[in-house]
């Protein structure tokens, strides 16, 4: 199993997904793949107030968050699914996190007038793993615990596709569970899968309420990549140092619930030889439904079985 770097120029980075670029990598399956990131609003820095913006943008290409990718998975086909084990996320130094100047509903229902525009400017140790921010003089420390707002793949249609839904293929997922040792399980679209994966996230809380978490750059991220040619999924599930996970995505807040529970069951199903009605009448006591992110247009749902909650 081969160990790669991803080199730190402008060819490394893209702003959507699409499999109609060049890949600016092949690996097999069990390769593990190192690089590190821009923040999602392709900036970099020792710090917020230094923050610079190394790389130009390509119009269409380049209209989302900077990921690292696309990352070509040899011998991966359309309905098989990739493993994306995540051995390592370490923060850059700073991080930042707005709230009130975006046109969307928090404005409109929560009347943030008194407000405007506010930004927080958050300095990042990675050392401590805590990130500490101002706001009138009082100082706020909180513990970080970092992972990777988008990772995903293109859907099988031809063209650019934009970074900031979550798909059944991964996208936008912005789910504060994929910690260090996780692995997210993506449905693959297309022939060689076309990864990609960037929007550093220092710190978020569930539902990610102002439409940013702490968006920070990333030191390091060392992702392993797996095959698995005999599983085929419907959507994105994890496996967190936590817990299984189960992801619904649509607009309708709803549907997505209902998305992430039908996961479940069939997950519950495959772990413990349960039917589907066995599963919810005992996942009724043990599952939990949390709202992942209500800000990128497609609403995200995960339900959660904890590990060890079988005596």
């Amino acid at each position: 199993m081969a160990i790669h770097k991803i080199e730190w120029v402008q060819a490394s980075f893209i702003g959507s997904f699409t499999k109609e670029v060049s890949p600016i990598l092949e690996v097999s399956s069990g390769d593990s793949v190192r690089f590190q990131t821009l923040d999602a609003g392709w900036g970099s820095g020792s710090s917020n107030r230094e923050r610079i913006k190394p790389f130009s943008r390509r119009e269409k290409m380049d209209g989302g968050h900077a990921l690292v990718g696309p990352i070509y998975v040899s011998n991966a086909k359309k309905g098989m699914t990739l493993e994306v084990e995540f051995n390592e996320i370490i923060p850059g130094g700073y991080g930042f996190t707005s709230a009130g100047q975006y046109p969307n509903w928090q404005n409109q229902k929560l009347q943030l007038t008194e407000f405007q525009e506010m930004i927080l400017d958050w300095k990042l140790n990675n050392t401590t793993m805590t990130g500490t921010c101002e706001i009138n003089g009082k100082p706020f420390t909180v513990s970080l615990k970092p992972f990777m707002g988008v990772v995903g793949m293109p859907p099988e249609d031809s063209g650019i596709h934009a970074t900031w839904p979550p798909r059944f293929c991964g996208g936008n997922i912005d789910c504060k569970e994929l910690v260090k040792g996780s692995k997210l399980y993506l449905p693959i679209p297309v022939d060689g899968c076309f990864l990609s994966i960037g929007d550093g996230h220092a710190l978020q809380g569930d539902g990610e309420i102002s439409c940013q978490a702490i968006e920070c750059p990333m030191e390091l991220v060392d992702i392993t990549v797996n095959v698995l040619e005999n599983t085929a999924i419907k959507n994105p599930r994890a496996n967190t140092p936590t817990g299984w996970i189960t992801f619904g995505f649509h607009e309708d807040l709803n549907e997505a619930t209902v998305q992430a529970l039908d996961g479940m069951l069939d997950l519950m199903g495959e772990l413990h030889g349960l039917n589907r009605v066995e599963a919810m009448a005992l996942g009724s006591s043990v599952v939990d439904l949390r709202i992942t992110q209500i800000v990128n247009g497609v609403k995200g749902v995960h339900a959660i079985l904890p590990h060890g909650v079988f005596k």
